[in-house]
This record gives structure tokens, C-alpha cells and sequence, in this order.
């Protein structure tokens, strides 16, 4: 089987080809900038040049592929994007994928999408979704709703740094997954009948709230966090008051993004049937707890090393300055 993997060169998708190659798929990769997406060659997939907003370039990187896993998308603070690529771009894609006959497409999308029509890059999702499912295609849609790789750079570097951790509202707890747990499900997506042209919620084993994060960093890293908290009102009535000018419009977008992560609401979901349907174990898919352990004994070996580096260059310094005064 040969697949198509959209977004490859991301946190996501990068894990997706991995999994894939390593399970013996055919890997062809959709890639704006070749050298960028060196590592996926050196790992063995083909790079195909193209771009889901120029539908010309569709055609060839489709010619003999089985499947299409399309795990791109724009950034949540990049709203000039979200229609260009999340909209006009999927629709291209999966018209393509409809001319080409492909027998499998799996998208990603994000757990309740459907609760957030103001939110631009939800209701992009959502639209999305329903596109898909009235293309004939043999869709799988698969709904993660936090990776546990994004916890790095908003809650660990900023206290390993000692810079401050922001926080919004109530903070809302997310079941957050490492990609490369999510990346078992859509590789097993493909050789599992029963997943086609059916939605499933992919969320971790259970929903952290911010408060938690921050204190789980600070027992793995011996350090404590500066915590600076932006209250829900004050994020509503920053929004209300860009939404007044068009030139702040982005601006006001990306804080109704932000304002979903601050109502209070877990966004999680029962995993219960994904696992029996996907056949896999539960405890197979890696804890937040250990993916931090592992994050932070990593990091700070490493901050050791360098100190240790760092030492050794004082102190050769000081032995060389003591034999120049001996000597004159």
C-alpha cells in the first residue's frame, strides 16, 4: 500500500511517517520545501513537491496511491492561513482524492469542533468534516484534542528558563497525547475495516489542567514556576474591543482561540470504544507523567554536561593565567 502523507514535515505527521515506514508502508510525502524535509527521505520516504492550495500539483503526487493521511494544518495563531490552507486547501485535496479514486483518506480534526462556531480554526475543522463525509470518500476522522508535545514549549522552557507561564481563565484540562501514540492510530486506521467512514475523539488517559502541568514541571525540574493568570473577562473584553477595528480582526481570532482553553471545560473525551475498535491497549499509550520524566532527566543531564563543560574551561582558564603570572 502506498500512502500520502499531507503534513509530514510536522509535530504530527513527521511521527505518522515514521510509524508508517517502519511498518512497511510506501511512503510519499507532500513537501513545500524539499531540503526541510530532508530527514523524511534520509528515513526513506519519497518526496513529491506540491502544495494542497495549488491543485495542479495534486494530480502527480496522487498517481498510485492508496491511501492519503493528511495531517496538516495551519498554526491556531496564524488565522491569515486558516482559510487559505484549512479550507480552500482540504477542499482541493480531497477533490483530488475523489478524481484519483483513492480507497482510504483520514483527516485530522479537533475534538469538539462543532462546540466552537466563533472560533475560526474549529469551525474550519467542522466544515471540513462534513465536506469529507459528503465526498464518497472512505473517510476516517480522527479528533485529537492536545499534544503532549506542546506542553514543552508552553509550560517547560518558560520554567526551566525562569520566565513567566501564563495561564487563562479557569484553564480548561486537556487529555493530551503524545504524537506518536496518536500517530498508532491512524497507521492502524488503515488495515482496521471497521474505522471506515467513522469519527473517533483521540484523547490521553486524562485531562490535565493547567495548575497541574505547572506542578508536575516544577516536581520534575526542582524549580518553581512564575505564574501569571489573564483573567476570562479581560479575554472577552480584549476581543470585543479588536472585533471593532478590521485591522485587528486576527488579533481578536486569536483570542477566541485562546478563550476556548479558558472557559473550564475538560476537553476529553471516553476512549473506551476507540481502543476495543482500534485493537489497541490502553497501556500501550504513554502517560503525561512519563513523557515529562523523560522530557526533564533528559534536559537537565544535559544542563549538567554543559556546566560540567563549562567548569572545566574555568578552571584550565585560571591554571593557565596562574602559570603565566609564575612565570613572569
Amino acid at each position: 500500500m502506498t500512502l500520502l502523507i499531507v503534513g509530514a514535515t510536522g509535530t504530527l505527521g513527521r511521527q505518522i511517517a515514521r510509524r508508517a515506514l517502519d511498518e512497511g508502508y510506501q511512503v510519499r510525502c507532500l513537501v513545500r520545501n524539499p531540503r526541510k524535509a530532508a530527514f523524511l527521505k534520509e528515513w526513506g520516504a519519497e518526496l513529491v513537491i506540491g502544495n494542497v492550495c495549488t491543485p495542479s500539483t495534486l494530480v502527480p503526487a496522487l498517481a498510485g496511491v492508496t491511501a492519503v493521511i493528511d495531517a496538516a494544518t495551519a498554526r491556531a495563531a496564524d488565522v491569515s492561513s486558516f482559510e487559505r490552507v484549512d479550507w480552500n486547501g482540504k477542499v482541493n485535496l480531497i477533490q483530488a482524492a475523489v478524481e484519483a479514486k483513492i480507497d482510504r483518506f483520514i483527516f485530522f480534526s479537533i475534538l469538539g469542533a462543532e462546540n466552537y462556531p466563533d472560533v475560526p480554526l474549529m469551525e474550519i475543522k467542522r466544515c471540513t468534516e462534513l465536506f469529507l463525509k459528503e465526498s464518497g470518500l472512505n473517510y476516517t476522522i480522527l479528533r485529537p484534542c492536545g499534544f503532549m508535545q506542546g506542553i514543552i514549549s508552553q509550560f517547560a522552557v518558560p520554567i526551566l528558563e525562569g520566565q513567566p507561564v501564563w495561564l487563562t481563565g479557569e484553564s480548561s484540562p486537556i487529555a493530551y497525547m503524545d504524537t506518536q501514540d496518536i500517530a498508532k492510530f491512524a497507521i492502524r486506521a488503515l488495515a482496521v475495516p471497521e474505522t471506515g467512514n467513522r469519527t473517533f475523539p483521540i484523547a490521553g488517559n486524562r485531562a490535565w489542567s493547567g495548575k497541574e502541568i505547572i506542578s508536575l514541571c516544577e516536581r520534575q525540574s526542582g524549580k518553581e514556576a512564575k505564574v501569571t493568570t489573564l483573567p476570562l473577562g479581560v479575554i472577552r473584553a480584549i476581543r470585543q474591543t479588536f472585533r471593532f477595528f478590521e485591522w485587528s480582526w486576527n488579533a481578536s481570532d486569536r483570542l477566541a482561540f485562546t478563550e476556548v482553553l479558558a472557559t473550564g471545560k475538560p476537553l476529553t473525551a471516553d476512549m473506551d470504544e476507540v481502543y476495543k475498535t482500534f485493537g489497541i491497549e490502553p497501556k500501550e499509550i504513554g502517560t503525561l507523567e512519563a513523557y515529562l520524566q523523560e522530557y526533564f532527566s533528559r534536559i537537565l543531564r544535559k544542563l549538567k554536561e554543559l556546566d560540567y563543560e563549562k567548569n572545566k574551561q574555568k578552571e584550565a582558564q585560571a591554571a593557565k593565567q596562574k602559570k603565566k603570572k609564575m612565570m613572569y
